[in-house]
């Protein structure tokens, strides 16, 4: 383990990369939009959420190795397809590997993953949206659209919307299929 002198003090870089991975994240119960968090990109740049301001965006925890897979980059690929030009639509998709191991692959992996299905949406870095390491953006999803069963996820490809001032106005479950939110998404455009 690297150590390295903080104000004087021994500080781990480990610890010095979990807190940069936080900065620019706002504490999620005080937050009042997405546009209170950074995440980072596929690449590892850190992206301010309020670059998504006037957009309606659709949140969504992917895997690539689900049986919901195929048929939710699909329909993903075709909503941003038929709304990202004409109404502003944004999809921010975050893989996750807390499901059964269904997202096991680096960054270089995922990327190859989405070229294969000509994604043209907003991929970020692996996270963790359950537990204790659950990134704060998730954190505050779950808060302002608890789930059915719990405020927890339950499984790959739940999706959030976001209306155009950065609120979550929807949540969904991840058999919900893209397609049948079209009429949901149309409320807000």
């Amino acid at each position: 383990m690297r150590i390295t002198k903080l104000a004087g003090l021994p500080i781990s870089i480990g610890f010095l990369r979990s807190f940069s991975v936080m900065s620019g994240n706002q504490d999620y119960k005080s937050a009042t939009s997405i546009y209170d968090f950074t995440a980072n990109s596929i690449k590892g740049e850190e992206v301010p959420l309020s670059k998504y301001k006037g957009h309606v965006c659709l949140i969504v925890n992917v895997a690539s190795k689900c049986g919901l897979t195929a048929t939710n980059y699909k329909e993903l690929n075709e909503l941003y397809d038929e709304y990202a030009e004409s109404k502003g639509l944004r999809i921010l998709a975050f893989p996750c590997n807390q499901f059964q191991g269904q997202e096991p692959g680096n960054a270089e992996e995922i990327c190859s993953f989405a070229d294969r299905q000509k994604v043209k949406f907003d991929l970020f870095e692996k996270i963790d949206v359950n537990g204790e390491n659950t990134h704060p953006l998730w954190k505050y999803l779950k808060k302002e659209q608890g789930g059915t069963l719990g405020n927890f996820i339950k499984w790959n490809f739940t999706k959030f919307i976001v209306d155009k001032e950065g609120k979550v106005v929807e949540r969904h479950g991840p058999t919900v299929e893209p397609h049948s939110l079209k009429q949901n998404l149309e409320k807000y455009f």
